[in-house]
C-alpha cells in the first residue's frame, strides 16, 4: 500500500501566479473561480478549501491603482505628442478604462487568494491530505469469501 505524504505548500510566486490565470494555488489543476467573481467552496483536483478566503477589498484597490497609472500615463502622452479633439478622447478613455479594469479584476482577486494561501492566512494554514495512489483495479464485483467461486485470471 502506497504512503500518502501531506504536500508541501506552494512558494509565494507560484501561488500568486496560479491565482492570476484562475487555477487553484495549491495543486494548478482545479479552477478557482465558478463565477466571475465567485471563489468555488473548494478545489476539485485537490480538495483545498478556498471558502474561507478574504480578499475583500484589496482586489479592487489595487486594479484602481494599475489602471489609473496605465490610463494616466496614455492619457499624458497623447495630450503632449498628438492633437486629438476632446469628443474622441472623452469616448476613448472611459470605454479603454472600463474594460481594462473589468479584464484585471479576476486575475488580481485569483492573485490575492494565491497570497493568502502562500502566507497561511485566513484559514489556509491546514493543507489539504495527500490522496493515496490509485493501485491496480479490482476485477472482482464481489469480495471473495467462502463458498464463492474461484475467479479466473
Amino acid at each position: 500500500m502506497p504512503t500518502t505524504q501531506t504536500p508541501a505548500r506552494t512558494g509565494l510566486i507560484r501561488s500568486l501566479a496560479r491565482g492570476f490565470i484562475g487555477r487553484c494555488p495549491h495543486c494548478g489543476e482545479g479552477k478557482l473561480f465558478g463565477r466571475f467573481l465567485k471563489v468555488r467552496p473548494h478545489c476539485e483536483a485537490c480538495g483545498l478549501e478556498l471558502h474561507h478566503h478574504r480578499a475583500d477589498d484589496l482586489p479592487p484597490y489595487v486594479v484602481i491603482f494599475i489602471v489609473a497609472h496605465i490610463v494616466g500615463y496614455l492619457i499624458l502622452e497623447t495630450e503632449s505628442a498628438y492633437d486629438v479633439p476632446l469628443w474622441v478622447e472623452m469616448g476613448v478613455w472611459p470605454v479603454f478604462t472600463l474594460v481594462l479594469a473589468l479584464g484585471l479584476l479576476q486575475p488580481v482577486k485569483g492573485a490575492v487568494v494565491g497570497l493568502q494561501y502562500a502566507l497561511g492566512m485566513h484559514g489556509f494554514a491546514a493543507l489539504p491530505q495527500a490522496r493515496p495512489a490509485p493501485g491496480p483495479e479490482e476485477t472482482r464485483l464481489a469480495p471473495a469469501g467462502p463458498g464463492a467461486p474461484a475467479s479466473r485470471t
